[in-house]
C-alpha cells in the first residue's frame, strides 16, 4: 500500500512501471501441473458442463468441498456448513414462440434465437404481450452525476423499450459534447445489459430489447443467441419488484429494417442519442406481440465457502474467488459436441483458488481470515456472488478485499499480467509490486469498451464498496515469452472467437499453464500481504465505489 496512487494512472499497453527483464518461470507455491489436473477433472464429460441445478452441480459441489477438506480448511458457509444456498428460478421459453411486429404494413414475424433472442425471468406459465407500442430510448441511461437522462419522463408502462448497447459516448467524436462523459471507450455500468433491463423493469416496460452490435457489446451475435430463450434469476420473495415480462436482444439488421419501415433512420437516431437533449422516439405505429409457453424450474444451487480463520483479526476477511459453474449441455456444435465444458471459463480460475488455498494451508496461520469462495450461476448474470453480497455471511464493511480470477491464459510464461479495470483502487499498486518480484509488469486492459470489469463476480463486491482485483486474460493478449504480444493476441482471438462459452472450451494436454501459474501466484502474494497486515485498500477518488466504502470508514477505524 506504500506505492503512490499515481502509478495506477500510468497504465498503458506497455504496462506499469519500467520495462521488465525476461521473467522467471514461477516456482511453487502454485503448481501448473496441479492446475491442469484440477481442470481436467472439472471439465470432463462426467461433470456435464457444471450448470446450476443439474446433475453436473451434484458432482461439482461435493468434489470441490472434498478438495477443501483434504487441505484442512474449515467450512465457511451457512450454519457451519460448506455452502450457501442460492434459490434460483430457471425459465425457458418453449419452442416456436410467436413473436411479431405489426402496424407497419404486413406483420413481421421474428424467429427466436435468430433475429431476436428473448427470455423471461417472471414466474409465469404463459407469456402474452398484445400489440405493445415500441419506443426507442437511446442508451437508456439515467445518471444525475453526469447530468444525463435519456427517458425525460417517458411513461414506459405497457411499452417495448428498445435500447442501444454500451454508453452514450462509445462512438462519440472529440467534437461532440458527450465525448469522454462516460469514460470514452471504457464501458461504465450504464452500458451493461443488466442495468438497461433493470431500468426497463423499474419503469414498467412490457419488454426490453437491446440492439446487438458486436463492437459495442464486446461479443458477436452467437453469444446472446446461444441460449437466448433460457434464463436464470434469483428466486424473488412474494411482493418483490419484478423484472420486465420479456427481455433480450435484437439483431442489428432487424432493428435497422424496423426503424426504416417506421420512417426513421437508425444511424441518425444513434447519433441523436449521444446528445443530452435526446428524447425517446416512438417507432410510429409499430407494435410488438408475443405469445409463448414458459417452463419453469425451481433450482436450489449452492455457493461453496471454505476458510482459514485469522489468528489475531478473525473478523476481517480477505476473499479469493472464482465461479464453479459453466453452461452445461446445449445444442450440438459442428463436431456434434453438446457439453460446454467451461475448462478455462472458469475451471481454471477455480483451480487457481484451490491452489491458493493449498499454498496457504502449508503456511503459518494468517492474522486475518482467508475465505475461499466458489460461486454458482456466474454465467447467468453473477447470481451466486450477487446473492452472497446481498446476504453476506461475513460483514462487507470488514471484508478487506475480493481477489477474483476468471479466464486465465493457457499459452505459457509471459512478461506481463493483464489487469481489467485499471484506475479503480490501491490493490493495483500492490499487484505492480508483486509483479516486479516476478520480473514482470502489469498491463491495463486493451479493450475497456467491452466492460469486462462489470462482467465478473468481483463486481458484486465492488458495487458495495469492497475493493477488488480482477485477473482476466480476455482484456488483451499477454506479452508471451515465446512469440511476444503478437502470439498473445492470437491466443486471445482464437479462444474468444472459437471457444468462449462453447464446447471447445475444453481441457487440453497441450496447455502450457506456467503463465497461468504466474498470475495465480500474484493473486496469492497480494492476498498474503493483506492477510498479514493492518492495511485497508482504498478506492481512487475517481472511482464510483469510493463513496460507498467511505460510508463505513468508521467501522474500520479510518
Amino acid at each position: 500500500m506504500k506505492c503512490k496512487m499515481i502509478m495506477i494512472f500510468l497504465c498503458a499497453a506497455v504496462g506499469f512501471g519500467a520495462a521488465a527483464a525476461e521473467p522467471a518461470v514461477p516456482s511453487k507455491p502454485i503448481d501448473p501441473a496441479a492446475l491442469s489436473e484440477t481442470v481436467k477433472v472439472l471439465a470432463s464429460d462426467d461433470f456435464l458442463g457444471r450448470a446450476p441445478g443439474t446433475d453436473g452441480e451434484k458432482k461439482t459441489v461435493p468434489y470441490l468441498i472434498q478438495r477443501f477438506k483434504a487441505m484442512g480448511l474449515v467450512p465457511a458457509g451457512e450454519n457451519g456448513g460448506w455452502t450457501q444456498s442460492v434459490a434460483l428460478l430457471r425459465t425457458k421459453i418453449e419452442p416456436n414462440p410467436v413473436l411479431t411486429i405489426d402496424g407497419l404494413g404486413a406483420p413481421i414475424p421474428l424467429k427466436e434465437n435468430d433475429q431476436i433472442a428473448v427470455n423471461t425471468l417472471q414466474d409465469v406459465d404463459t407469456l402474452a404481450i398484445d400489440k405493445a407500442p415500441i419506443v426507442f430510448v437511446g442508451y437508456g441511461v439515467t445518471a444525475s452525476e453526469r447530468d444525463w437522462d435519456d427517458f425525460k419522463g417517458e411513461d414506459l408502462h405497457g411499452k417495448v423499450a428498445v435500447f442501444l448497447v454500451n454508453d452514450p459516448d462509445f462512438e462519440a467524436t472529440a467534437d461532440e459534447p458527450v465525448y469522454g462523459k462516460f469514460g470514452g471507450k471504457a464501458m461504465t455500468y450504464y452500458g451493461r445489459w443488466p442495468y438497461k433491463f433493470a431500468e426497463a423493469a423499474r419503469r414498467g416496460a412490457a419488454a426490453a430489447l437491446i440492439v446487438h452490435e458486436t463492437a459495442a457489446a464486446g461479443y458477436d451475435w452467437s453469444i446472446p443467441s446461444a441460449k437466448g430463450d433460457e434464463a436464470y434469476g434469483v428466486a424473488l420473495a412474494p411482493g418483490a419488484a419484478q423484472p420486465a415480462p420479456l427481455q433480450g436482444w435484437m439483431r442489428r439488421d432487424v432493428a435497422v429494417d424496423l426503424f426504416r419501415r417506421a420512417g426513421l433512420d437508425f444511424e441518425a437516431l444513434k447519433k441523436a442519442a449521444r446528445r443530452a437533449d435526446f428524447h425517446p422516439v416512438a417507432l410510429g405505429a409499430a407494435n410488438f406481440s408475443a405469445q409463448a409457453k414458459v417452463s419453469r424450474t425451481a433450482v436450489e444451487s449452492r455457493n461453496i465457502l471454505a476458510m482459514i480463520p485469522g489468528a489475531t483479526h478473525p473478523d476481517e476477511t480477505v476473499f479469493f474467488s472464482a465461479h464453479w459453474d459453466a453452461f452445461g449441455v446445449g445444442e450440438p456444435d459442428a463436431q456434434g459436441q453438446t457439453i460446454r465444458h467451461g475448462a478455462n471459463d472458469d475451471g481454471l480460475g477455480t483451480a487457481g483458488v484451490l491452489e491458493i488455498a493449498r499454498a496457504f494451508s502449508k503456511q503459518k496461520k494468517p492474522d486475518r481470515t482467508l475465505v475461499f469462495a466458489l460461486w454458482t450461476a456466474e454465467e447467468s448474470g453473477l447470481l451466486g456472488s450477487e446473492y452472497y453480497a446481498s446476504h453476506p455471511i461475513y460483514p462487507l464493511n470488514k471484508t478487506v478485499a475480493n481477489l477474483t480470477m476468471d479466464v486465465l491464459q493457457t499459452a505459457g510464461p509471459s512478461r506481463d499480467v493483464m489487469l481489467v479495470g485499471a484506475g479503480q483502487n490501491s490493490l493495483e499498486a500492490d499487484l505492480v509490486q508483486a509483479a516486479k518480484a516476478q520480473k514482470r509488469t502489469v498491463t491495463a486492459d486493451f479493450h475497456p469498451e467491452k466492460g469486462l470489469f462489470y462482467r465478473a463476480d468481483h463486481f458484486s463486491f465492488a458495487k458495495r464498496g469492497v475493493p477488488t482485483l480482477l485477473i482476466m486474460a480476455l482484456g488483451g493478449g499477454p506479452d508471451l515469452l515465446k512469440g511476444g504480444r503478437e502470439a498473445g493476441n492470437r491466443w486471445v482471438d482464437a479462444y474468444t472467437l472459437k471457444c468462449y462459452h462453447k464446447p471447445c472450451d475444453a481441457w487440453s494436454p497441450d496447455w502450457d499453464l506456467r503463465g497461468a501459474a504466474q498470475d495465480v501466484a500474484l493473486v496469492y502474494k497480494v492476498g498474503a500481504d493483506l492477510a498479514m497486515s493492518r492495511e485497508w485498500p482504498e478506492w481512487t477518488d475517481s472511482s464510483e465505489f469510493k463513496g460507498v466504502r467511505a460510508a463505513t470508514n468508521a467501522v474500520r477505524g479510518r
